[in-house]
């Protein structure tokens, strides 16, 4: 399937949302909870020496675990005020890293980079929003946490129908699931019924494709269900959502094939859960909906 648009036009709007939130601060991702003063509550963990038994020994020697995520992507993943990254995903997989006596250490990095990265070995997993799919899964293992659907937006005022968007502009962030899948096939259901296809429009990161919308340069936006009601909030009523949560789908941390650092993250994640000390982190976010009772290793 293509991943490929209209250059000229992406890259007109990639510069005019790209302005517009320098100059109206529409749609930020530098806003979370830590940073508008409402009150977090603090997760603060043990080492556990069975779960840290667990970690490869080379990842253990080195004390640090190496974790990829794109920006922006709020309220899983975008900078602070500070250029720090933060979000729900960036609590998590912090909170995992002391439960396995180590360091998160947070790696900005290309979306569709991450996964080659820990092939390659230059990454020990991700924490960037990715959902676990049969493609992905033919390269890596995941550790899923968190579950999540697709949900559209559109500017205010604009009601647009997802099962009724032939011949609209929407917006999706490049190599995501509503990128490859989402719109893809909802395009081939309008042509397959003599309709005009979606024209979907790719950004490099989430704002742009968030701006777009707000600016009213596109009809609407496909995301993950978190990300669009996060995009909604920070709009300051320029977004509404667009029908409801659909295709809910498990998130998971990619990890090299077979690694002995996919039973840890398990392990790890199944403690967050027991404990509590997830539910308290996805409260931080407002993300409660989407947590799971049963992390789980899969392969593909």
């Amino acid at each position: 399937m293509t991943l490929t648009s209209r250059r000229g036009l992406r890259a007109a709007l990639a510069l005019t949302a790209t302005a517009a939130l320098a100059l109206t601060g529409c749609t930020t991702n530098t806003e979370g909870p830590q940073d508008s003063g409402e009150p977090r509550e603090e997760v603060a963990l043990e080492v556990d020496e069975e779960i840290a038994a667990l970690v490869p020994a080379d990842i253990r020697e080195r004390g640090t675990l190496v974790v990829g995520s794109n920006v922006p992507y709020a309220p899983n993943e975008f900078k602070n005020e500070q250029g720090e990254i933060v979000g729900f995903d960036i609590d998590v997989v912090k909170a995992v890293a002391q439960l396995m006596g180590l360091e998160a250490d947070v790696r900005e990095s290309d979306f569709e980079k991450i996964i080659p990265a820990i092939e390659g070995g230059t990454m020990d997993m991700g924490a960037s929003s990715f959902t676990v799919n049969d493609e992905r899964l033919k390269t890596v293992d995941f550790v899923t946490y968190f579950e999540a659907g697709i949900q559209w937006a559109s500017a205010a005022g604009k009601d647009v129908d997802p099962d009724d968007a032939c011949g609209l502009t929407v917006a999706v962030q490049r190599t995501t699931v509503s990128d490859q899948e989402d719109v893809p096939a909802r395009s081939k259901a309008c042509t397959d019924a003599g309709k005009p296809a979606i024209e979907k429009v790719q950004f490099d990161s989430q704002d742009e494709a968030s701006t777009a919308v707000a600016l009213g340069k596109v009809d609407a936006m496909s995301a993950d269900s978190p990300i669009s009601a996060y995009a909604v909030k920070q709009s300051d009523g320029k977004m509404q959502l667009a029908g409801d949560v659909f295709d809910a789908a498990p998130y998971g941390w990619p990890v090299k094939k077979d690694s002995e650092l996919g039973p840890a993250l398990e392990a790890a994640a199944k403690k967050l859960t027991e404990s509590g000390d997830f539910e308290k982190i996805a409260g931080n976010w407002g993300v409660e909906d989407g947590l799971i009772d049963d992390p789980q290793v899969r392969q593909g």
